[in-house]
């Protein structure tokens, strides 16, 4: 299966998706917001990114920005809150492959990983 970097600074919900995605038999790699995210994506090369656009220390956005000057091919999915539509439209310029909806239900976050890693 798939290695898969989830990003999120709400640690409840890392381990939510984190369960979800190991149950499906993905092996998970977590960061709390987006300096470690691109540090743990440059040293481990994931299949895909799941990562949270409002976090400290480095934004969703600018993480983005940075994964896909590592790597352009990188797959990322972004998760956002409602109500972020530009935001979302502006990830999606800079690379994002998908976005998911929060709170979002488990059958589109496994829908959106499967789409990628396929």
């Amino acid at each position: 299966m798939a290695k898969i970097l989830v990003v999120d600074d709400a640690e409840f919900l890392r381990v939510r998706i984190s369960k979800m995605l190991s149950s499906e038999g993905h092996d998970i790699l977590e960061a709390e917001n987006g300096v470690k995210a691109v540090e743990t994506y440059q040293s481990t090369k994931p299949d895909m990114v799941l990562m949270d656009i409002t976090m400290p220390e480095m934004d969703g956005l600018a993480a983005l920005r940075e994964i896909k000057k590592i790597d352009p091919a990188a797959k990322v999915v972004m998760l956002t809150a409602l109500g972020q539509e530009s935001v979302v439209l502006e990830a999606i310029k800079a690379g994002a492959r998908d976005f998911v909806v929060k709170p979002f239900e488990k059958e589109r976050v496994l829908s959106a990983v499967a789409k990628l890693i396929s």
